[in-house]
């Protein structure tokens, strides 16, 4: 009998213990991104009182879509999904893939594809003036400072 009691309360005091620490934990958890777009179109798919299967093809759509909007891929991105495309028609696998990837990712695809900037058009601009009027040496580095100044 005494070691029944013994082991109740020791069950009930590790219990409890146990309890205290889910309680802090979740105080101090802010919902992920994740959970709050589950919350949200979960609120959405009830305002539309959406059941069985239109409910769960609403909720796929809905967390797969984040947030509705579709990004333009950058620069990088187009040639990476570029290189892969050629790399799997080419069935490349392992080693060869990887050197095939990098060799593609580094290439300069036609030079003029990445846009200057405003202070790199000047210099081409510059550049451009001082070999048209033939300028070498000191003269050429004069025109260039006055050019690139002006």
């Amino acid at each position: 009998m005494l070691r029944t009691t013994v082991a109740i309360t020791a069950a009930l005091f590790l219990a409890s213990g146990a309890w205290a620490q889910d309680k802090d934990k979740s105080k101090d958890k802010q919902p992920t991104a994740q959970q709050e777009r589950m919350k949200s179109c979960n609120a959405q798919a009830s305002k539309k009182e959406l059941k069985g299967d239109e409910r769960k093809a609403f909720m796929s759509q809905c967390l797969s879509a984040k947030g509705g909007e579709k990004k333009e891929l950058t620069a990088q991105q187009k040639k990476m999904r570029s290189c892969n495309a050629q790399a799997s028609k080419k069935e490349l696998k392992g080693d060869e893939r990887k050197a095939f990837m990098s060799k593609c990712l580094s290439a300069d695809a036609g030079g003029d594809e990445r846009e200057l900037t405003a202070q790199q058009e000047k210099m081409k601009s510059c550049n451009a003036q001082a070999n048209r009027r033939d300028l070498k040496g000191e003269k050429r580095r004069e025109f260039m400072s006055d050019c690139l100044s002006a």
